[in-house]
């Protein structure tokens, strides 16, 4: 699919989000969480409470500032041998046994499925996040924009103005 630059910025949130999400109990073990996490393939999940309703997200960046604050970050490799470094998790089945809610990045960011592309952008920008979580009226997940979604987005929009790139020469019609 092909999108013209108006189309790109026309974009809303439920153009360019994921519906498929994966969500963690609050009340969820940080090894459950790893492992589900793990076993999705993905970087982080927004977090919900008992009745559903998004109250954080949890990322690879809050693993790293768990670490930090339990081992003064200069000693992370040595304190626990769940981490080789303090940026990636070697055994989940060697994280403490705390919950989600303990670890998780509380006051996520949100927006409903109508928030244009320029405002995904910009909240994900302004708070350096690389996932926005678009909820319904009563704060449940309906799905994430990532930050490779609105690439793909651009990328689509790009190739649409019918040109390719040669590095050799100027910008040519798209019969390449």
């Amino acid at each position: 699919m092909f999108l013209s630059p108006q189309q790109l910025f026309a974009m809303k949130a439920a153009d360019l989000m994921s519906a498929s999400l994966v969500v963690i109990s609050d009340e969820m073990s940080l090894k459950g969480a790893a492992h589900l996490l793990a076993q999705a393939a993905i970087t982080g999940a927004p977090v919900v409470d008992r009745s559903g309703r998004c109250v954080g997200v949890l990322s690879a960046t809050d693993f790293v500032h768990w670490m930090d604050r339990e081992t003064r970050a200069v000693t992370a490799c040595a304190a626990s041998p769940a981490f080789c470094a303090s940026w990636q998790i070697v055994d989940a089945e060697r994280l403490p046994d705390v919950m989600v809610r303990d670890c998780m990045t509380r006051d996520p960011v949100m927006v409903a499925a109508n928030a244009t592309l320029g405002e995904l952008a910009r909240k994900m920008l302004d708070v350096h996040i690389h996932r926005v979580i678009v909820t319904d009226s009563t704060l449940k997940p309906i799905g994430i924009v990532s930050s490779t979604d609105i690439l793909a987005a651009v990328v689509r929009a790009d190739q649409a103005r019918g040109f390719c790139h040669d590095e050799s020469k100027e910008l040519e019609p798209a019969a390449c």
